[in-house]
């Protein structure tokens, strides 16, 4: 489990510091839609927190495992999806699909930590999670740093579809003992 939550941390993070940018993208290639940056960066990234709250719920009934990797998954097809809503011509669908994506992102974060500690040994489960979030958070600067660096190098509408790498290694990982 620990892969993959750093499979989510490769995407959560950046994704979080890129949807301004997406969306003043957006608003350059479609003056017209003259979306509010501000507004709608905080409401796509704010909207997690509803999202963990109901994945919490969730892994209740369907168990914590099944719901982070579905979670995991949805926000994987995203990352591949994303150079067809960023280019769409349709604000509401870019506006849709960027909070689905929000809510995607972040909905298996807690569900990782409590598989973290559920499958450490009970005497050395801080530890664990720390060492696991320590990581985590090790690999989002990486992630930043790659994909801010690559933004001039690549179209924009494909540069978030690196974004999948974490997801799809973090999916092998968690679909592998299944």
């Amino acid at each position: 489990v620990a892969f993959g939550y750093f499979g989510h941390m490769w995407e959560l993070y950046t994704f979080w510091a890129f949807v301004p940018v997406m969306l003043t993208a957006y608003n350059q290639i479609y003056p017209s839609a003259a979306l509010n940056v501000s507004l709608l960066s905080f409401t796509i990234i704010g909207i997690g927190a509803l999202a963990c709250v109901a994945s919490g719920l969730l892994s209740q009934v369907f168990g914590a495992k099944k719901v982070a990797t579905i979670a995991l998954s949805i926000s994987c097809l995203c990352c591949l999806l994303s150079p067809f809503f960023l280019l769409t011509a349709s604000p509401t669908l870019l506006i849709l699909a960027l909070f689905i994506w929000g809510i995607a992102v972040i909905a298996d974060s807690p569900l990782f930590s409590t598989l973290v500690a559920q499958h450490a040994p009970q005497a050395s489960r801080g530890t664990s999670l720390t060492i696991v979030n320590c990581l985590g958070f090790a690999i989002t600067i990486i992630s930043i740093q790659c994909i801010n660096w690559l933004s001039d190098k690549l179209p924009a509408q494909y540069l978030y579809m690196l974004l999948a790498v974490g997801p799809v290694l973090g999916l092998m990982a968690l679909l592998r003992k299944a």
